[in-house]
């Protein structure tokens, strides 16, 4: 009897065991063949000349010491901090101010939310299409309103290297902030209501709830976005593709487009994969500091 009631329990571990990887196995093999392994091949290939064709030639640091000197790539870089110092904080502030606006009793306010995210699940081709017939300079109705002001000579928009940049801007921030609004509206609705009427109760006025008691409930909402909002941000590729192509000239061309360029188009798989190791770099490295700064920020 003895031996039969460890047997069981045995039984139960092993049972328990092959559910449990049963589960895991499909996620970890198409993880392993669709990121793991070509991540790992991209650390390798970085140090190699390899055209897709034949055998990759080891050249060891040439594809860094090229990138060194090369001017788009310098380019491509500047163009994606331009567009993340300036798309983090729009769309964070506009993803906020969505949320605090649709977290009232509202009559119509799951269509307002649904309004506010469709953007997001959108095609992009759709959207570009559309944000690239808003700001024509000639029959825009951007430019057509900006006349209506008194503006003589409004922007060209994405037509003009000094305007296309700020367009892609804020068309990203409208579409995503449908989404980040989202993840805001869940830690609103996490927040106490006690603490709302406290703070009422001893005189605190509305900034003043909003300063002590929004910000302060949000901040691991506001964290956790804005990770997300930096890798989004240095990833950005699809969006410039199909509005600008990089263009005019190099004025929107990033990083990842770069990448695919020279991937893709060029057949310079490793020079594009030593790039996309800097890619990398720069987004582990503003990741950590945001880490570090949250840790900072909690003892």
């Amino acid at each position: 009897m003895a031996t039969m009631s460890r047997a069981r329990p045995r039984r139960l571990v092993w049972r328990n065991t092959v559910a449990g990887w049963s589960f895991i196995l499909p996620n970890f093999v198409g993880f392993a063949a669709l990121t793991l392994v070509p991540v790992v091949a991209l650390f390798y290939l970085a140090f190699t000349n390899w055209n897709v064709f034949g055998v990759a030639d080891w050249t060891g640091t040439a594809n860094f010491r090229r990138m060194w000197s090369d001017a788009s790539f310098w380019t491509a870089l500047r163009n994606t901090i331009y567009y993340a110092v300036f798309h983090i904080p729009l769309t964070l502030v506009a993803s906020l101010g969505l949320a605090l606006l649709l977290n009232r009793r509202l009559r119509g306010v799951a269509f307002f939310r649904t309004v506010a995210f469709f953007p997001y699940i959108t095609s992009i081709v759709a959207i570009a299409v559309v944000w690239n017939q808003l700001f024509s300079p000639e029959y825009g109705p951007v430019n057509a309103f900006l006349r209506g002001l008194g503006v003589d000579n409004p922007p060209g928009w994405t037509t003009s290297a000094q305007w296309s940049m700020p367009a892609v801007i804020l068309v990203g921030t409208w579409r995503y902030m449908g989404y980040y609004m989202l993840l805001f509206l869940a830690g609103l609705q996490t927040i106490p209501a006690q603490l709302y009427e406290a703070a009422q109760i001893d005189g605190a006025g509305p900034w003043q709830r909003f300063t002590h008691v929004t910000l302060p409930g949000l901040r691991h909402t506001t964290f956790f976005v804005t990770v997300m909002l930096t890798i989004e941000s240095f990833k950005v590729f699809d969006l410039i593709l199909v509005m600008t192509q990089g263009g005019p000239g190099q004025s929107t061309l990033v990083l990842s487009q770069y990448i695919y360029q020279k991937g893709f188009v060029e057949n310079q798989f490793g020079y594009a994969s030593a790039v996309s190791i800097v890619l990398f770099a720069v987004c582990f490295g503003v990741t950590a500091v945001q880490f570090l700064v949250n840790r900072r920020g909690e003892r």
